[in-house]
């Protein structure tokens, strides 16, 4: 576990990875952590699969040495069950434990849950107030701009968990009724950054080193989260680092980096589910590995009728093969 103010972290490294379902889980993070990812989230877990036991959702919670600093996001809509589930994340060994107060898919705000807590500043607080109590960890919130117009409000949401004591809270530049459409307004991460003085720090339409250096200049806020723009391109922590820090344009990754390392997380995958399950969920990882290439539309087809790591492997050999780049030695 990391002793480290969240504060001190991002002074160090504000770039981080963000919590995203069926992305952010333990194979994944330790492929961007190699490539200078310093601080992730993970995805996020609910607080009765979590409670009850649930063996997919106890075993999100796995937490490797090399794993930190990690916070583990947590999502639910009843205080004492949220708290409850606190403390096994804190068992779990986690170094920070975020409040998802953004989610936008139907089945969670439907129960009252991620982005709904919007709408429902007093429950908000009350959860808040439960989970700071029942750990020593540190709690932050990741929430949006909000609901819809007029409805829900980031500053608000804010202001609550500043005074509730969190250490951070992160905001995502769009409405719940947006999803993830049309633009990221970057001027809310600013009002709330104005507006609190916990550390803020910012979602929404990074996909660059430039976007990330961008929005840290736009907003003032402290620290960037990485959603999709990490999405088959982990090399975006560390050419972010080094333009943030050296004003270096790194290169794009070639087309047997890209290879190398989806072949790697292939076989992290792999170790982690198993091959029937490891092999599927690579599926749309090594689609965006390759997203760009020549022919990769045709190879990501062929790819999804695949079921061994053998098999894969040959698969992505063969397509190197076919590019320009010279093949791996």
């Amino acid at each position: 576990m990391s002793n480290c103010s969240i504060q001190d972290i991002l002074k160090r490294d504000p770039i981080v990875l963000a919590p995203m379902a069926g992305i952010s889980d333990p194979p994944y993070r330790q492929v961007v952590r190699e490539m200078g990812c310093s601080f992730a989230y993970s995805e996020m877990l609910s607080d009765n699969a979590l409670i009850y036991g649930n063996k997919r959702t106890s075993k999100m919670l796995t937490i490797s040495p090399n794993d930190h600093p990690l916070s583990v996001q947590l999502f639910g809509s009843d205080p004492e069950r949220m708290a409850e589930a606190a403390k096994l994340v804190e068992q779990a060994g986690a170094d920070f434990i975020d409040i998802n107060m953004g989610c936008p898919t139907p089945k969670i705000t439907a129960n009252g849950e991620g982005a709904a807590l919007m709408l429902k500043p007093l429950r908000a607080r009350d959860i808040i107030r439960a989970v700071r109590r029942a750990v020593s960890l540190p709690v932050t919130v990741k929430t949006r701009k909000g609901w819809a117009p007029g409805r829900g409000d980031a500053v608000e949401i804010a202001r609550i968990a500043e005074d509730e004591g969190v250490s951070a809270v992160a905001i995502h530049g769009r409405y719940r009724e947006q999803f993830y459409s049309g633009e990221a307004d970057w001027d809310i991460i600013r009002e709330v950054k104005n507006a609190v003085r916990v550390p803020v720090l910012g979602s929404g339409d990074v996909f660059t080193p430039e976007d990330a250096k961008k929005m840290l200049d736009e907003t003032g806020c402290d620290g960037v989260l990485i959603a999709r723009g990490a999405l088959g391109n982990p090399w975006i922590f560390k050419r972010t680092q080094a333009l943030l820090r050296h004003g270096e344009v790194m290169p794009e990754p070639t087309a047997e980096e890209r290879i190398r390392v989806a072949l790697w997380h292939l076989r992290l995958q792999v170790d982690y589910s198993g091959e029937h399950m490891g092999v599927r969920q690579m599926r749309k990882h090594i689609g965006w590995y390759i997203k760009g290439l020549k022919n990769s539309s045709k190879v990501r087809g062929e790819l999804n009728t695949l079921s061994s790591v053998e098999q894969v492997e040959r698969k992505l050999m063969e397509y190197l093969a076919t590019l320009e780049e010279p093949p791996m030695t």
